[in-house]
């Protein structure tokens, strides 16, 4: 039997969902896959993408603990970096740094507390 292991899909804990969009879907461009709550009222849990990046957005207490770093492997750091340049948010004017290992970095924390590390190697 051949064993196959996926991508992962970090789960990010959100608190505010207006905020969690403007962040993800309008900033860095993500779209929304799915998104489910068990009742009117009820936490939002929603899986966003953007190419092969995934991630699980979720309201429910104890899903995932804010501060969580997320390595995110990328080719076009500059790229993305000036596409996020361009835009008009508020709360960040992000920048690539040179990594100790010889790659390169752009380090953005969302409004949660989570830290995006888009590698490029």
């Amino acid at each position: 039997m051949t064993i196959e292991i996926g991508a992962p899909c970090p789960i990010i804990r959100i608190f505010d969902e207006d905020k969690a969009r403007d962040f993800y879907l309008d900033y860095l461009g993500c779209s929304v896959d799915w998104e489910n709550r068990s009742a009117p009222g009820a936490p939002l849990y929603m899986q966003i993408s953007r190419g092969a990046l995934r991630l699980h957005l979720s309201e429910h207490v104890g899903d995932a603990t804010p501060g969580a770093a997320i390595v995110i492997p990328i080719k076009g750091v500059r790229a993305l970096c000036a596409e996020l340049t361009d835009k008009p948010y508020r709360l960040y004017n992000p920048s690539v740094e040179a990594a100790h290992w010889g790659g390169l970095v752009m380090e953005l924390i969302d409004p949660f507390g989570a830290r995006l590390r888009f590698q490029e190697d």
